[in-house]
């Protein structure tokens, strides 16, 4: 990667399997785009997946830490703080139109533009953003001590089928009382939420060639129908469309 600007970096480089930027913030926004291969970007507030149809947005100043799966194509785009103002005060996911991945592509590569020419090209893109729809994989993560244990058990093993009742005596909590814990704290049922998980691992399976059914089942599914069923509900298409056109 090169800098483009004093303390955010941009540019493009090929990551391989697996690497990690540990937690760090950085004065302006930016964008980062896998044009091949998966992100996954961590804050406080949990984790956002963005396969190579989506782009992550950190907001200036906001902590952060990105993993990357499969061989990826990492693109990052620096947005200027006074530029900022139109996009998300939080981090985000939003979906890649042809438009948008040209002029990722063009701002993140070597064209040797001038400075008003690349300001006039992120306008453009930050114009196409604000349109485009938020399309978040968003994964919370609890802070509360008896949700942070079952959370765990099931990071550690998507496929896990225990019910809720059953990881709340690993956890020390009654099933009513997490149910409770998920909806207030995290938003969501516990189902949505281990739907989420599991598709989030499912997109990094696919992305490393895994074939449709070994991703179900290696996710917890009991078969490809629900699997490709889940899926398509929380990604927009079904996990062979999202295989086929992977880059």
């Amino acid at each position: 990667m090169q800098e483009t600007r004093a303390a955010t970096p941009g540019g493009a480089g090929r990551l391989p399997h697996g690497y990690h930027l540990d937690a760090h913030s950085h004065p302006d926004g930016q964008l980062v785009y896998a044009a091949a291969g998966v992100l996954a970007t961590t804050t406080e507030d949990g984790t956002w997946v963005a396969p190579a149809n989506r782009v992550t947005w950190t907001p200036p100043g906001f902590e952060h830490a990105h993993r990357f799966y499969g061989d990826t194509d990492a693109r990052l785009l620096p947005i200027p703080a006074d530029e900022c103002r139109a996009l998300l005060p939080r981090p985000g996911v939003f979906a890649v139109s042809p438009l948008v991945r040209e002029a990722l592509l063009a701002l993140t590569g070597d064209h040797g533009r001038t400075p008003d020419a690349e300001r006039r090209l992120r306008a453009v893109l930050i114009d196409e953003l604000v349109e485009a729809p938020e399309q978040s994989l968003h994964l919370p993560e609890p802070r509360d001590d008896r949700l942070l244990a079952v959370t765990e058990l099931l990071h550690a093993d998507p496929g896990r089928s225990a019910t809720l009742a059953e990881l709340g005596r690993a956890a020390g909590a009654s099933e009513r009382t997490l149910s409770r814990l998920f909806h207030t704290e995290l938003g969501m049922s516990f189902q949505r939420w281990r739907t989420i998980l599991r598709v989030h691992h499912a997109v990094r399976h696919l992305t490393e060639g895994r074939s449709v059914t070994g991703t179900a089942i290696a996710c917890g599914w009991s078969n490809p129908s629900t699997f490709i069923e889940a899926f398509t509900a929380v990604v927009g298409q079904t996990p062979g469309r999202y295989q086929a056109e992977l880059p």
